[in-house]
């Protein structure tokens, strides 16, 4: 749908849920072109063209820290 097509809608009074929807609709296509023009760029920024050459693959760490263990602790206090 585009611009003028919703344009008519409202100038038609159509009900209130199907322009509701087709603005949600127009919005969505919209900004996934957005996200599709940008992405490329962004994951560039965020890491890095890899160089020519550079074949080390990042370093896994299999261990894992445990937390301590909390103790808990009882008060003794009589009940009357």
């Amino acid at each position: 749908m585009d611009s003028a097509e919703f344009i008519d809608m409202v100038a038609q009074d159509a009900p209130s849920a199907e322009i509701s929807d087709a603005l949600k609709q127009m919005m969505f296509a919209k900004s996934a072109e957005f996200v599709d023009a940008a992405a490329p760029e962004v994951a560039k920024t965020l890491f890095g063209e890899p160089e020519e050459g550079d074949d080390v693959e990042p370093e896994i760490n299999a261990e894992t820290e445990q937390e301590p263990e909390q103790e808990t602790e009882v008060n003794d206090v009589p009940t009357t």
